[in-house]
C-alpha cells in the first residue's frame, strides 16, 4: 500500500495521511488500524494511538494481548516524559542504593539546564554503581552502560505495565528478538532473567525521550542516533538507544543477547520512589 512506501522513504506525514484515508475507506480492517496505531506511536501521538487500540479491542478479539501490552506502554510514555523533564521520579527495580538517588538528582539538574552540577552528581553516581562484566552477543566486556549519561548504569523498561529504571547489576540475562514490526522501533520486546533467578518479559523503549519530535524522520523511526551537545560538553541522545561497553557501542535493535555476571541478587520488583 502507498503508506508503506511513504514510510520506507521517510515521509511520515504523507504515510499518516494515506493510512488515515485507507482506514476511513475500510474502517473494519484491523490490519490497517494496527499499522495506524504503530505509526501514531512513532510520531509520539500517544492519545490517538491509544484510541486506535480501543477500537481494535472492540472489533478484533485476537488483538487483545497486543492491545493490553501496548496500552500500558503508551501510558508509561506519559510518565517517562515527566521523568526526563525532572517532574517525576521513576520506579527503581529492587532496593534503593545511594548512587541511584544521585543519578536521579543529576537527571533533575539536567532537565533544569544545570549541566555542570548534574555532571558532578552523575560522576558520584557512576563511582558508586557496581561494574557489570559479561558478554554481548558473545563479545566479552568489563562494563556495560547506556551510552546516554542520563541513564548510564540503568536500563529503562516497562515491566508488568509499569515504567522502571532497572540497574544493570540486577540483570543476569537480557534477550531481544529481531525487530519485526514498526512498533519494535518504539518499544523493543525483551526477556529478562534477574540476578536472583527470576524471570519476566517486558518492553524497552527503543528510542531516547523526545525522539518523536525530531525533524529527522530517521531519528523518529529509531533508525539512527544523534547526540546533542549541551553545555559542559555533555551529549544527550535522541533516536535509537545505544549501549556502550569498554569495547564498543551497540545500537539496541542490533543486540540479541546480553549475559551479565551480576554482582548481587535482587528482589523480583519493588519500588524506590513513585510520585504517583
Amino acid at each position: 500500500m502507498q503508506a508503506e512506501q511513504s514510510l520506507r522513504e521517510g515521509r511520515l506525514q504523507e504515510a499518516l495521511a494515506e493510512l488515515q484515508a485507507q482506514v476511513r475507506k475500510e474502517p473494519a480492517n484491523a490490519k490497517y488500524r494496527i499499522f495506524l496505531f504503530q505509526l501514531l506511536a512513532v510520531l509520539g501521538q500517544w492519545e490517538r494511538a491509544s484510541n486506535q487500540l480501543n477500537v481494535l479491542e472492540e472489533m478484533d478479539p485476537e488483538s487483545l494481548p497486543m492491545v493490553q501490552t501496548y496500552r500500558e506502554a503508551l501510558r508509561c510514555e506519559l510518565l517517562r516524559a515527566e521523568v526526563f523533564a525532572g517532574r517525576r521520579s521513576p520506579l527503581i527495580f529492587g532496593d534503593p542504593e545511594p548512587w541511584m538517588a544521585l543519578l536521579l538528582e543529576a537527571l533533575q539538574l539536567t532537565a533544569g539546564g544545570h549541566h555542570a552540577q548534574a555532571q558532578m552528581a552523575r560522576d558520584q553516581a557512576f563511582e558508586g554503581a557496581a561494574t557489570t562484566a559479561g558478554t554481548l552477543d558473545g563479545q566479552p566486556f568489563e562494563w556495560l552502560a547506556d551510552a546516554d549519561p542520563r541513564l548510564g548504569p540503568m536500563l529503562e523498561a516497562v515491566i508488568n505495565g509499569r515504567y522502571y529504571w532497572v540497574p544493570w547489576q540486577r540483570i543476569r540475562t537480557l534477550a531481544l528478538e529481531q525487530p519485526s514490526d514498526l512498533r519494535d522501533y518504539v518499544w523493543m520486546p525483551a526477556g529478562f532473567t534477574w540476578a536472583n533467578g527470576g524471570e519476566a518479559v517486558g518492553l524497552i523503549p527503543s528510542r531516547y525521550p523526545g525522539s518523536q519530535a525530531s525533524a529527522d524522520p530517521q531519528v523518529q523511526l529509531g533508525r539512527k542516533t544523534e547526540w546533542l551537545e549541551q553545555e559542559s560538553g555533555i551529549y544527550l541522545g535522541i533516536g535509537q538507544r545505544m549501549l556502550a561497553t569498554d569495547q564498543n557501542e551497540y545500537p539496541l535493535l542490533d543486540i540479541r543477547r546480553i549475559d551479565l555476571a551480576a554482582p548481587e541478587a535482587a528482589p523480583q520488583a519493588t519500588t524506590d520512589s513513585d510520585d504517583g
